[in-house]
């Protein structure tokens, strides 16, 4: 299987994801446990971030009807982007990239995974 295809399945099980955390089947948490390890396409990392924060803001969604609306429209815009396959807009990868080096993205469970780990532990940057 190429590497292109490899990208897009997991862009569309990023999307399904995050669609089942939208429509409330699926906690946030277990999202980002079932997440695509190590992986290394901007519009995941991004989604994963945009993750977060939806997590991070649940107290202001249920203060703010709409915010609430906004940041689930967002999120739905990013789910069905991903869920054909397809890359976020620049604009979305780039808000993202301006505040964060990477994303807190678990790592494969093997040697790798593990140094992978090790060295953000330490907060030591590795070479890829």
């Amino acid at each position: 299987m190429d590497e292109n295809n490899i990208s897009i399945n997991d862009r569309i099980f990023v999307g399904q994801l995050l669609k089942a955390v939208r429509l409330g089947n699926l906690c946030v948490r277990e999202a980002m446990i079932r997440y695509p390890r190590d992986t290394k396409d901007d519009s995941l990392i991004a989604a994963y971030h945009a993750l977060i924060h939806y997590e991070a803001d649940e107290d202001l969604r249920l203060r703010d009807p709409l915010y609430k609306e906004e940041q689930d429209d967002y999120l739905e815009f990013i789910y069905q982007t991903l869920e054909k396959g397809e890359s976020l807009p620049v604009n979305i990868i780039n808000n993202y990239k301006d505040f964060y080096e990477t994303a807190p993205i678990l790592h494969e469970q093997n040697i790798k995974g593990f140094w992978k780990s090790f060295w953000k532990f330490l907060n030591i940057k590795e070479d890829n």
